[in-house]
Order: structure tokens, then C-alpha cells, then sequence
């Protein structure tokens, strides 16, 4: 079989098997067993297929087929423009935590290049990695519960040559923590255990520490808001990444709690996702 066939063929094997975007899903998986850009599949349709290149791809396909998540068969996912090794240690990140990236740069480039952030539930450590890569004079680490998602972001530091820039340890939120901090980013855990039936196969390869907080989805949120202003310095930011439909019950936490500057964002699919809001 030569490229075009492979790849036609995979992708009505995808189709059937309702996975999302079958045609791009299956050029990646046939990249990445050729050891090739997925632009150069267009130069090589022609191009015929060996048996040694078939059987890996065989498996790679069935284990996709089945609902794999294709991160954890590629092994890595690019996010803000750095590729991080990924797989089922953390919960693979999403489109909408670089958004929630790319405002904390946005907002830092604009006010100071040094200052000290902690990244609450790390998972591979994506964001407490591309902030300390852009930011190159701040101090930056990245707390987890779990030690596996510890180690695979400890491995993506060394990857990205950070290894000497970020600490990663464990904490259950803030407890290990110096205070004195400047910025609080959080990606917690944020979808109730009653809509585990609605999240797709793919989402339920990730751990389910990851996932899952309570009865509401909003727990671990709330509770870091009510720990926060004890860790920040007078106006520090807190940062968070939330569930659908969650922000107007947390941002009366905040002003409960004597937040100011709250301000609610949206992600791309223009849903409400993070909240900002400043202490002290």
C-alpha cells in the first residue's frame, strides 16, 4: 500500500469509529511511525508502505480506534509553541490552559519580568515551564499531589533545559509552599463526579486525581481561593483555570473573601474558563 492508501484507509477506520478529525488524527499516527513532519506526507503519496512501517502503525491505529488519547501514542504535545513529552502520569493539556498562559504573559510582559509564581496541580508542568521560559529573571515552581505527574514534569523539564529553573515538589495546594508570592496559577481539578458519564474516551484516560474534585466540580477552586491571600504578597494575582458555568458562584467567593480587580475571561470557544483577581 503505498501513503495515500494507508492514510485513506486509516481514516475510514477512524470515521467509523467516530473519532474526531480522522483524517488529521491518521497523518500524525503515520508520521510519527515514519519519523517524518506530517507536511511531508503530501510529498510522498506515492511512496509504498513496508511491512516493517505497517505493523506499528497497525497497533498504533487499533489502540486509537479504541478511544487512546492520540497525545499518549504520539508521547508528546505542543503547547505554546514547545513540545512536552505526555502520557497517562498527568492530564494531557488542553487548548484552553495556553489561553489561560497567554494572558499571564500578557499581563506580566506588561508590569514586571521578575517575580516569583508557584503553578498549583503542575500535572507535566506546562505552565510553570513556558512561564519560566518567558520569563527568564522570574522564580517559578510547580506543585502536584501526585509524584507521577511530578516525575513527568521534572522529565520535561530536562527536555526544555528548565531543570535548573523550576522546582517541582509535592503539596496538597499551597501547605509546602514559601509564601510571598506574586502569582498563583491554577489548573485544579475541576469536573463533578456526576458528569463522569458525559466526558469523552479519550478524557477518561487521564488520571482521575486530574479530574474530578466533588458533588459540584468546584471544590479544590474554593478552597484555594480561601487559601491564597495568606501565600501572596500585597497585590498578588491569582489565576485560575475553572468548569463551564462555574464562574458566577466563584466570583462571589472572591469578593467574599475581599478580592479585588476580579475579572472573568473566556477562552477560545468564548465559554467563561478563567478568573483573575488580585489580594491585598
Amino acid at each position: 500500500m503505498t501513503v495515500l492508501e494507508v492514510l485513506q484507509s486509516t481514516t475510514g477506520y477512524f470515521q467509523k469509529r467516530n473519532i474526531d478529525s480522522p483524517r488529521l488524527n491518521a497523518e500524525h499516527l503515520l508520521a510519527h511511525v515514519l519519523g517524518r513532519k506530517r507536511i511531508d506526507l503530501y510529498l510522498a503519496f506515492e511512496r509504498p508502505l513496508a511491512e516493517s512501517e505497517l505493523a506499528p502503525l497497525r497497533e498504533l491505529v487499533r489502540r486509537r480506534g479504541a478511544g487512546e488519547p492520540l497525545q499518549h501514542l504520539l508521547g508528546t504535545v505542543e503547547f505554546c509553541g514547545r513540545i512536552f513529552q505526555c502520557d497517562n502520569r498527568a492530564l494531557i493539556p488542553r487548548p484552553e490552559t495556553e489561553r489561560l498562559v497567554e494572558l499571564l504573559i500578557s499581563r506580566f510582559k506588561s508590569e514586571t519580568e521578575c517575580f516569583r509564581a508557584v503553578d498549583i496541580g503542575t500535572g507535566s508542568g506546562v505552565i510553570a515551564l513556558t512561564l519560566a521560559a518567558e520569563f527568564p529573571k522570574a522564580e517559578v515552581a510547580g506543585v502536584d499531589i501526585s509524584e507521577d505527574a511530578l516525575m513527568l514534569a521534572r522529565e520535561n523539564a530536562g527536555r526544555l533545559g528548565l531543570a535548573d529553573r523550576v522546582r517541582f515538589l509535592r503539596s496538597n495546594l499551597l501547605e509546602n509552599v514559601q509564601p510571598g508570592l506574586d502569582l498563583i496559577a491554577a489548573n485544579l481539578p475541576y469536573v463533578s463526579i456526576e458528569d463522569r458519564q458525559n466526558l469523552s474516551r479519550e478524557v477518561l484516560h487521564d488520571p482521575e486525581v486530574a479530574l474530578f474534585a466533588g458533588a459540584r466540580g468546584d471544590e479544590l477552586v474554593q478552597q484555594l481561593i480561601g487559601h491564597a491571600p495568606s501565600w501572596l504578597r500585597p497585590g498578588g494575582i491569582l489565576a485560575m483555570e475553572i468548569g463551564i458555568a462555574q464562574s458566577d458562584a466563584l466570583v462571589a467567593a472572591l469578593e467574599e473573601k475581599n478580592y479585588r480587580d476580579i475579572s472573568a475571561e473566556k477562552d477560545y470557544s468564548g465559554v467563561i474558563r478563567f478568573l483573575f483577581a488580585r489580594y491585598g
